[in-house]
C-alpha cells in the first residue's frame, strides 16, 4: 500500500515500518504471564504460530514505578486485584534471568524479541540484551525526562499516546528527537476501550501533523477497529494475547487467545492486500470479462463501400472489439463494405 506521508521508513530489527510494508503486527503478551517464566515461553509459542511479527512484554520494578499506598485501576479492580498497585505488580514480575531466556526464545522461533520497560535500569537492561527498540507505554506520555534518557540509547521508539493531547504528544516527539526513529501508536486507554471511543481517525490525522508512522494499540474487543485502522494507514499494530481469557489478571479479559489472534492476525494481512497501491487500473482478473460485457459499435445491417452511415445503420451494443461508444461514426463514410453483426473498426471509416 501506497500512501503518500512525509513520515519515514523505521527499521526495526529484521522488520522494515512503513507505508508499503506489510503492517507489522505485536502480539502484546504483557503480564499475562502471570509470573510464571513457563507461561512467558507458551505465549511466544503462540505469537509466534499466530503470524505476528513481534511478541512484546512488560519489564519492570515495582518500586520504580508506583507508590506502596497507589492503588489498583477500576478494571484491575474488576479482575480481582483488590491490593495496591505494589502488590499486584510484585505478584506479575519475572525475575531478570527470564529476559534472556525470552530473547533467545524468541530468536528461535523467529519472532521479535520486544518489552516495554517502566524504569530506566529495565530499559538500559532490555537495550544491552539486544531488543531492536523499545516500546513505551502510555503512562509515560508525559513523562520526558525518561523518555529523552531512552532516546539517548540509539535506538528505535515506539510511544503509545493514550489519555494524550496533541501537545503531549509534540513534546513527547521533542523529547525522543535523539532516537534515530520513533513511531506513535494512537491507543485508548481503556480495558476494553469502547468502539465509539476509538477515535480511529486520530492516525491518519497524527501521521499527517507530526510526519512519522502511526499505529494502533488495539485495547477494543475483536478485530474490527484493527481492519478499519488497517483501511486508514496504520502500519503497527498491538493487540494482547492470553492463554486463557478466565485466568486471574489484569489483562487476560481483554485479550484474544490463539484461535482468535490467528483471525485477527488473518484479517489484518487480507485488508492489507485488498488496499493495492491506489493506481485505478484494469487488473488480471477482469480480463476475461472486461472484452464480453463492454460495448462497442456494430453494424445492424450490411453496409455499402462508400455509404454515409446512419443510426439506423449502427448499434452500441456487447461485446468490446469495435470502436467506443463515444467514437463518431453517424454521418462518416463506409471505407469498405461492412457485414451485418460484424464490430466496427477504425479501418472500417473512410
Amino acid at each position: 500500500m501506497t500512501i503518500e506521508s512525509k513520515a519515514q521508513h523505521v527499521t526495526f530489527g529484521p522488520h522494515r515500518i512503513g507505508p508499503d510494508e506489510e503492517v507489522f503486527i505485536i502480539a502484546e503478551a504483557g503480564v499475562n504471564h502471570d509470573g510464571d517464566v513457563a507461561v512467558a515461553h507458551e505465549l511466544i509459542d503462540m505469537a509466534a504460530d499466530t503470524g505476528a511479527n513481534a511478541v512484546k512484554f512488560q519489564t519492570f520494578k515495582p518500586e520504580s514505578l508506583v507508590t506502596e499506598a497507589a492503588d489498583t485501576t477500576p478494571y484491575q479492580k474488576k479482575a480481582g486485584f483488590a491490593e495496591s498497585q505494589s502488590e499486584m505488580l510484585r505478584r506479575l514480575t519475572l525475575p531478570e534471568t527470564a529476559w534472556v531466556e525470552l530473547r533467545d526464545h524468541c530468536s528461535e522461533r523467529g519472532i521479535t524479541f520486544l518489552s516495554t520497560p517502566f524504569d530506566y535500569d529495565s530499559a538500559r537492561m532490555l537495550a544491552d540484551i539486544g531488543v531492536p527498540g523499545l516500546k513505551i507505554g502510555s503512562g509515560e506520555l508525559t513523562n520526558t525526562p525518561y523518555l529523552a534518557a531512552i532516546a539517548e540509547f540509539g535506538i528505535p521508539m515506539i510511544v503509545s499516546t493514550g489519555m494524550g493531547t496533541r501537545e503531549e504528544i509534540a513534546a513527547a516527539l521533542e523529547a525522543t528527537a535523539k532516537a534515530p526513529a520513533t513511531v506513535l501508536l494512537h491507543c485508548v486507554s481503556a480495558y476494553p476501550a469502547p468502539l465509539d471511543e476509538a477515535n480511529l481517525l486520530a492516525i491518519p490525522a497524527m501521521r499527517k501533523e507530526f510526519g512519522v508512522e502511526v499505529g494502533w494499540s488495539d485495547h477494543t474487543p475483536g478485530s474490527l477497529t484493527a481492519i478499519a485502522a488497517t483501511a486508514l494507514g496504520s502500519t503497527l499494530l498491538e493487540k494482547h494475547i492470553t492463554t486463557d481469557k478466565t485466568r486471574n489478571g489484569p489483562d487476560h479479559s481483554a485479550s484474544l487467545e490463539r484461535a482468535e489472534f490467528e483471525d485477527y492476525v488473518r484479517s489484518v494481512r487480507d485488508v492489507y492486500r485488498a488496499l493495492g497501491d491506489g493506481n485505478k487500473r484494469r487488473m488480471p482478473s477482469e480480463e476475461a470479462n472486461a472484452g464480453l460485457v463492454r460495448r462497442s459499435f456494430h453494424a445492424v445491417r450490411d453496409i455499402a463501400a462508400g455509404a454515409v452511415i446512419t443510426e439506423a445503420d449502427v448499434a452500441i451494443l456487447r461485446p468490446e472489439g469495435g470502436l467506443r461508444p463515444s467514437a463518431q461514426v453517424v454521418g462518416r463514410s463506409a471505407g469498405r463494405a461492412i457485414k451485418a453483426g460484424t464490430p466496427m473498426t477504425a479501418e472500417d471509416l473512410a
